[in-house]
């Protein structure tokens, strides 16, 4: 199995061959990725049914099909991310919105709480409704993608009202992009209350950071 074992650390090798100002660096890395999972994968089902050369075609075949599995989520990803960066250009500019790719290849949008709530208000201001409005149009264009809600205050007042805010937001959130046309089977929310800040709570800036709702886009596992 020793020749095996090498086609793998090749297929392992090509992550660390892509530059991180390439602009379809997610997508590479992910079809290496997928690339080596399934040689592996392939090679020990080979090997097991043909101690001969099962294990060689095993690999082949399963690298090819790992391969191509990390390739079509990575594009996938890749062409869901443009969107939401060009249609939220505007929101971005002026920090009301952040689009983060995380290496699970999770999309993250979080959305500043001082443009899109009152303070203590869990109902939605006019204007971000037009907001959500553009995420609602991208995510029904990409519905092989689950929507993760998450709530999360400061920690003004007690800890039993703050959770209770967060996921009232987070709500309020998920009913919009409903009320929009996303499918409520792929949306679920989640209230973190003040458990999660971004910064620190004894400043005024730290505490604005920490009230913010952010909606993981995650793919689904059949995505070719």
């Amino acid at each position: 199995m020793k020749k095996y074992g090498v086609m793998i650390i090749v297929a392992l090798m090509a992550t660390g061959c892509v530059t991180t100002s390439d602009p379809n660096r997610h997508t590479k890395e992910n079809a290496a990725a997928g690339a080596a999972i399934g040689a592996l994968a392939g090679a020990i089902i080979g090997y097991q049914g043909d101690h001969s050369g099962g294990a060689l075609r095993g690999a082949l075949v399963g690298a090819a099909a790992g391969g191509a599995l990390g390739a079509g989520t990575g594009i996938y990803m890749d062409k869901q991310q443009a969107e939401f960066e060009r249609q939220l250009a505007s929101e971005r500019q002026a920090h009301q919105i952040e689009v983060e790719r995380l290496k699970n290849e999770n999309l993250k949008i979080t959305m500043n709480s001082e443009v899109s709530f009152d303070f203590n208000s869990s109902a939605l201001k006019p204007a971000f409704t037009r907001t959500l409005q553009k995420v609602a149009d991208i995510l029904q264009r990409y519905p092989r993608t689950t929507i993760r809600i998450i709530g999360h205050t400061d920690n003004v007042g007690s800890a039993a009202y703050n959770q209770r805010l967060s996921e009232d937001r987070a709500n309020s959130v998920a009913w919009s992009l409903e009320d929009a046309g996303v499918d409520p089977q792929r949306v679920s929310i989640e209230g973190r209350g003040e458990s999660q800040p971004r910064a620190s709570n004894d400043t005024e800036a730290g505490r604005q950071l920490n009230r913010r709702v952010e909606m993981l886009i995650i793919p689904n596992n059949d995505i070719q």
